[in-house]
């Protein structure tokens, strides 16, 4: 079955057309034209009575009706200034001549745009105060730990738990300190002082009682006579002693004794004398102690050195520690020298059932750091 093609009447263009005497005849319906391939930027194809197709016949310089405009009707006149002269299809503008046209950015979908927030969001809180409370916590437990350090580190080593020294019977004696000197005058054992000699107030070279000691009222740290020194010795040693110490011009003599809680009965004595060299006159010719005790204490005749007297190196003064050996009665004596240029020192101390060395020897390496 063949296709018919209707083809529809032409409008003329010529002069007379123009002027007016001629009447367009009337419209026929037009076919649908052949397919074809619209341009991207084609309007969309409206019903095939809209858009006339041009006819085979058509004369060139025929005027065919653009797209949308409208077809005169029958009998009326088409103005002079509406047919153009030559037709230009939409189609044939070329793309770079024709105007550009402004290309609309096209706002993202409302469900594709993230919720609009005020203030922070619930996880958002929950974060912040978690690291609120955590930096609370660190600088809490920083401030705790500054001043538990700061405790301990003003704390004596025995106050400290762990670290306090294990009681081995030790004397808790005051803080000791030298004694002032006159302006000018040189320590014993410094340069430019000869005689060895000690210019401090030689009762304040006395070693103080310990903590909880009773102190003998008769040797209370002041000046004590010739003859209370020398009832420490043998009553058959006083004569020779006394007349040494004249010969020799003792200077001065202090002392101090007490008595401990457990019974441990101390006494020290400091001589003086004019210089060191009658000091070490007075150890070697009279008392006669080095190698041995030399001149006997009364009631204990026997000693021996202590075996486990130790001092400690490079020190300018000299001791010698001996303790009463076994059997020694109903008590037992410990005796000790320090021989510090012009001053000699004598420790003596005594207790029922044994002497404990420990305080002893405490009381000799004080007494001598004091002299020293």
């Amino acid at each position: 079955m063949s296709e018919q093609t209707t083809t529809p009447d032409t409008v003329s263009t010529s002069p007379e057309a123009a002027s007016g005497d001629v009447t367009p005849a009337p419209a026929a319906e037009a076919p649908a034209a052949p397919e074809a391939t619209a341009p991207v930027d084609a309007p969309p194809a409206g019903p095939a009575a809209a858009t006339p197709a041009p006819s085979a016949d058509a004369a060139p310089g025929e005027a065919v009706p653009a797209p949308g405009e409208a077809v005169p009707a029958p009998g009326e006149a088409v103005p002079a200034g509406a047919v153009p002269t030559e037709a230009v299809p939409a189609e044939a503008v070329p793309a770079d001549d024709a105007p550009a046209e402004a290309v609309p950015v096209d706002a993202p979908p409302a469900e594709d745009a993230p919720p609009a927030v005020s203030g922070r969001s619930g996880r958002g809180r929950r974060v912040a105060w978690a690291v609120a409370r955590w930096t609370v916590a660190a600088l809490v437990c920083g401030g705790l730990g500054a001043g538990a350090a700061y405790g301990i580190a003003g704390m004596e080593r025995h106050e400290v738990p762990g670290l306090a020294t294990e009681k081995d019977g030790r004397w808790e004696y005051p803080k000791l300190s030298l004694p002032a000197l006159p302006a000018g005058v040189p320590r014993p054992f410094s340069d430019g002082n000869n005689g060895e000699n000690h210019y401090a107030d030689l009762r304040k070279l006395l070693l103080p009682a310990p903590a909880g000691a009773t102190v003998d009222k008769k040797l209370a740290g002041g000046w004590v006579t010739v003859d209370q020194y020398l009832a420490e010795y043998d009553a058959d040693k006083r004569p020779a002693l006394k007349q040494a110490l004249t010969d020799h011009a003792v200077r001065h003599i202090a002392a101090r004794g007490w008595t401990m809680p457990d019974g441990t009965v101390t006494r020290v004595y400091l001589l003086q004398f004019n210089s060191g060299a009658f000091t070490r006159a007075f150890q070697d010719d009279d008392l006669g102690f080095g190698g041995s005790s030399g001149a006997a204490l009364q009631g204990a005749a026997d000693m021996e050195n202590d075996p486990r007297w130790t001092l400690p190196e490079e020190m300018d003064t000299s001791s010698y520690v001996f303790r009463e050996t076994e059997p020694y009665g109903p008590e037992q004596t410990r005796q000790g020298y320090v021989v510090a240029g012009d001053t000699l020192a004598l420790v003596v101390q005594s207790k029922k059932g044994g002497t404990p060395e420990v305080p002893f020897h405490q009381t000799v390496v004080l007494q001598n750091q004091l002299l020293g």
